[in-house]
C-alpha cells in the first residue's frame, strides 16, 4: 500500500465554525490549523483537548482568529507542546492579531482564557518557512517533507504541501486564484494530481463580480456617503483583509485628490503597518516591481491616520470620515463602541466587507431585511474609588500578609531539616560533646556557638559534608594568549532577539503602541461596568464581499486542473458541502469524502511504492539527458536485493527488449507557432488548431491534467498529405520534445 493517511476533522465542517484538522502520515500526526471564534468558546476545543497530547506537529495557515485562535489556550491548557510551522508574515500579523483580541476584551471584561506572556509563550514555538521551502522533518517524522506555497487570501496565507514516498498531501482552504492589489493568487501549477486534497466549500455557492468592477462599486458607496455628510465604518480584522481595504482606499484618494480623513484604529495599528511594510517579498508582483523602480513602499500610508486608542479619534476634528476599526464580529474592540454612537444616524454607512461568524452582532446586522433595533452591552473598566477601593486593598494586604506568614513557615520548615541533617557523624565539623566535654568547654564557652557561627548568613545544602562558602572552580582553557574564549558564547541568538522585540504592542523597535501600553501598564485597581442597551439601527448596513476567496465557478475549475487522486471536504455550510460534493462526484474524482467532527477517514492512496537502490553496475551504463533543472534516461533492469535485503536494481542479464520511443515535454502551442514563424513557416490558428504552411495542421488531443478519474493523456495529432512540408513540420515538431 501506499503512504497511510488520515484526516479526523476536530472543528469547522458542515457549518462556518473556526478550523482545526488531525492529519496523520504514517503515524505522525500533523493538527493543521488550531482557530477559534470571536466568542472564545471553550466547548469547541473539546475534541482538540482529547488529541492535543498526541500531536507531533501544527501548522498555521493563515494569521487569523479562525486558523490559529485557539492556539495561545491549547499550549497553555490543553498540553499541545508540537513544534509549531507557519510563514513569518503569519507569524508575525498572528501575534499581533491576537495581542488586539486579548486587550479589546481585558478592557470590556475579565478575560482570563489566556494572557499576553501565554501568547508570548505559544509563538516562541513558531519555526518560520519561506514560500516553496522544502522543510525535511526528523526523528518520528523522517522521510516527510512540508512546503508552503501561496494561498493569495491573507499575507503570508498558505497552501501546505505535505510529501511522503513522492506522495503528495494537500491542504488548501480559504485560497484565491486572483491577482489583487497586495496579493499574488494561488500558484495552481504546484498542485497536480495530488494523492489527497483537503479543501473548503465556503464559497461553494457563491459568485463574484470582477475585481475592478467590486473596486469601483465599494469607492463609489463610500464616496456618496462622505459628500451626504455621513460618516463610515468598515468593521475589519486586524491584520488581515484589511490590508487590501488599505490599498484600494490609499489609490482611490491619490487618484482623486480626496480630502475625507481616513483612521485605521486597532489596538497594535502602527505595529501591524511597521511590520507590514518590511514584507514587500510576500506581496504582489506589481507592488515589488514599484519598489524596484521608485523605491517607495505601498505601506507608508500618506492618507489613513493609525490610531490606537479611540480618544484620538474622538478628538479628530468634526464632519464626514472613514474609519476601519477592529473588530469584524462587532462583538469586541473598537467597532462595537462606534457602531453604537452612529448606528442612530441616517446618514451614516456601517460597510461589511466579510461575512461575520455566526451567533455575533456583525452577523445579526447583515441579516436581510436587518433588524431596525439591537441590544448590545456597553462595557467600560473604570477604576475602583471610595469604599471599594479601601474594601480591595484591605483584600490585598490581607493576601500579603498570609503570602508572608507561609513563605516564613516553609523557610523555618527548611532551616530546621537542614540543621538535622548537619547534626550526624559524618559531619566533621560537629564534636561528639560526650566524649570531648572538657574540650568544647575550653575552646567555646557555649557549646553550639562554633556550628552557629559557620552557617550565620547562609543555609548549607543537606548534601555537604561541611558547611562551608560556595567555592567554583574555574576549567576554562588558556593558550598563550590567555583564557580561549568560544564566540558562539557571544552571539545573539534569533529567538533571544525576537524575544526582546516581541514585547507587548509588537513594534519593529521592540517598544510599545501608546495604546497598548496605557491599557497594559496601568496598575491601579479597576472593575469592568456594564449596561444593556436598545440601539435604534437607521444608518445604512451595506455587506460587500471583500473576503479574498475564489468564487464557486473558480473552486469548481480549479478543482479540476488539481485533479486529486481522493478529495476531503471541510469548513462550509451543510449546504455548500453537499453541493460541492456531488459536483467533484461527477466531474472531478471518483472518491470525495465529507466527515464529521471527530470522524477518521482512511485516504490512504490505492498506490503501491517501493524504495530501491540503484546498484553502481547499472548507474554505470546510463545515460542521462538534460531536461530544465532534472536529468532523465530510460532504465532496463530487474530487481534483486542487497547483502542486507534491500530491494535493488540490477542490469538484466539477457539483451533488453527494444521499447517504443517515448517523448519527454510539455509543448504550448503559443510557442511552437513562433518557433515555425522564426523558422520561416507561415503560421496561423484557426479553428482550435495550429495551420503549418498550405497543407499542414497541428492539434492537441485530451488534456493530462482534467478530469481526475481516469489516468489522462495528451496526443497531438498531425494532419495533412506526405509532402515536403509534413516531414520538416514533424522534425521541427520532435525537436521540441526530448526522445527516450
Amino acid at each position: 500500500m501506499g503512504t497511510s493517511v488520515q484526516v479526523t476533522p476536530l472543528c469547522g465542517v458542515y457549518n462556518e465554525n473556526p478550523l482545526s484538522y488531525l492529519v496523520s502520515i504514517d503515524g505522525f500526526n500533523f493538527l493543521i490549523d488550531c482557530g477559534w471564534n470571536d466568542h472564545f468558546d471553550p466547548s469547541l476545543l473539546e475534541p482538540l483537548s482529547r488529541v492535543a497530547s498526541t500531536v507531533d506537529a501544527v501548522l498555521l495557515s493563515h494569521p487569523d482568529t479562525l486558523h490559529l485562535g485557539a492556539l495561545p489556550f491549547a499550549m497553555k491548557q490543553l498540553g499541545l507542546s508540537a513544534v509549531v510551522y507557519s510563514t513569518e508574515p503569519v507569524y508575525r500579523l498572528g501575534l499581533l492579531t491576537m495581542y488586539d483580541q486579548y486587550l479589546s476584551r481585558k478592557q470590556v471584561s475579565d478575560f482570563d482564557l489566556f494572557t499576553l506572556d501565554d501568547i508570548d509563550s505559544a509563538f516562541q514555538n513558531v519555526t518560520r518557512l519561506t514560500y516553496a521551502q522544502n522543510h525535511h522533518l526528523s526523528g518520528k517524522g523522517e522521510g516527510i517533507v512540508i512546503s508552503p506555497h501561496v494561498s493569495g487570501h491573507l499575507l503570508g496565507g498558505t497552501v501546505w504541501k505535505i510529501t511522503k514516498d513522492g506522495e503528495d498531501v494537500i491542504y488548501a482552504v480559504d485560497f484565491n486564484h486572483r491577482k489583487e492589489k497586495h496579493l499574488n493568487g494561488i500558484n495552481q501549477a504546484s498542485f497536480v494530481r495530488p494523492a489527497v486534497l483537503i479543501t473548503d466549500a465556503y464559497n461553494a455557492l457563491n459568485n463574484q463580480a470582477y475585481r475592478r468592477q467590486k473596486d469601483k462599486e465599494f469607492t463609489d458607496t463610500i464616496k456618496k456617503t462622505l459628500r451626504s455628510d455621513g460618516n463610515v465604518l468598515l468593521p475589519v480584522d486586524t491584520a488581515g483583509r484589511v490590508l487590501e481595504l488599505v490599498q484600494i482606499l490609499e489609490s482611490c484618494w491619490a487618484d482623486e485628490n480626496l480630502n475625507y480623513p481616513i483612521f485605521f484604529l486597532t489596538y497594535v495599528a502602527s505595529s501591524t503597518i511597521d511590520y507590514v511594510k518590511s514584507f514587500l517579498e510576500w506581496m504582489s508582483d506589481s507592488i515589488a516591481k514599484s519598489f524596484e523602480k521608485t523605491r517607495e513602499n505601498a505601506f507608508i500610508l500618506k492618507r489613513i491616520t493609525l490610531l490606537v486608542n479611540k480618544s484620538e479619534l474622538d478628538n479628530a476634528s468634526d464632519g464626514p470620515k472613514v474609519v476601519l476599526a477592529s473588530m469584524a464580529s462587532l462583538e469586541a474592540g473598537f467597532s462595537h463602541d462606534i457602531f453604537v454612537e452612529w448606528a442612530t444616524d441616517p446618514k451614516n454607512l456601517v460597510l461589511f466587507t466579510e461575512r461575520a461568524q455566526f451567533g455575533t452582532l456583525a452577523r445579526m446586522l447583515q441579516a436581510d431585511p436587518p433588524p431596525k433595533a439591537v441590544k448590545v452591552t456597553m462595557s467600560k473598566r473604570v477604576p475602583l474609588v471610595g469604599e471599594e477601593l479601601i474594601a480591595y486593598e484591605e483584600e490585598q494586604n490581607r493576601i500579603r500578609k498570609d503570602e508572608v506568614l507561609k513563605a516564613s513557615l516553609i523557610k523555618e520548615e527548611e532551616s530546621k531539616s537542614a540543621q538535622g541533617a548537619d547534626v550526624s557523624t559524618s559531619d566533621p565539623m560537629v564534636v561528639d560533646a560526650s566524649n570531648t566535654h572538657s574540650l568544647l568547654d575550653a575552646a567555646v564557652p557555649h557549646g553550639g556557638g562554633y556550628r552557629d557561627m559557620l552557617i550565620d548568613g547562609f543555609t548549607p545544602p543537606s548534601t555537604s559534608a561541611a558547611p562551608m562558602f560556595p567555592f567554583y572552580e574555574n576549567n576554562s582553557d588558556w593558550d598563550d594568549f590567555g583564557e580561549v574564549i568560544n564566540p558562539d558564547d557571544y552571539v545573539i541568538k534569533d529567538a533571544d532577539m525576537d524575544q526582546g522585540a516581541m514585547h507587548v504592542g509588537g513594534d519593529m523597535d521592540g517598544k510599545l503602541d501608546e495604546g497598548s501600553a496605557s491599557l497594559i501598564l496601568d496598575t491601579r485597581p479597576s472593575k469592568v461596568v456594564a449596561t444593556e442597551l436598545t440601539v435604534q439601527v437607521k444608518c445604512s448596513l451595506i455587506y460587500m464581499d471583500f473576503e479574498g476567496r475564489s468564487d464557486a465557478r473558480s473552486i469548481k475549475s480549479i478543482l479540476s486542473h488539481m485533479a486529486p487522486l481522493k478529495l476531503v471536504l471541510v469548513h462550509g455550510t451543510a449546504e455548500a458541502t453537499e453541493h460541492l460534493k456531488q459536483h467533484c462526484l461527477t466531474h472531478v474524482c471518483p472518491h470525495v469524502y465529507a466527515p464529521q467532527i471527530e470522524e477518521t477517514i482512511d485516504v490512504t492512496s490505492d498506490l503501491c511504492a517501493y524504495k530501491v537502490q540503484l546498484s553502481e553496475k547499472l548507474m554505470s551504463n546510463v545515460l542521462f539527458k538534460k531536461l530544465g533543472d532534472y536529468e532523465i534516461a530510460w532504465v532496463d533492469s530487474e530487481a534483486g536485493k542487497t547483502e542486507n535485503g534491500a530491494l535493488s536494481l540490477l542490469p538484466i542479464s539477457t539483451p533488453a527488449p527494444p521499447h517504443e520511443s517515448v517523448l519527454v515535454g510539455d509543448l504550448k502551442m503559443a510557442n511552437f507557432k513562433q518557433f515555425l514563424s522564426d523558422n520561416g513557416v507561415q503560421v496561423e490558428f484557426a479553428s482550435g488548431a495550429l495551420r503549418c504552411g498550405e497543407y499542414v495542421t497541428l492539434r492537441k488531443v485530451g488534456d493530462a491534467s482534467h478530469k481526475g478519474g481516469g489516468s489522462g493523456t495528451q496526443q497531438i495529432v498531425i494532419e495533412g498529405p506526405l509532402c515536403e512540408d509534413y516531414y520538416k513540420i514533424r522534425e521541427y515538431l520532435y525537436s521540441q520534445f526530448y526522445l527516450l
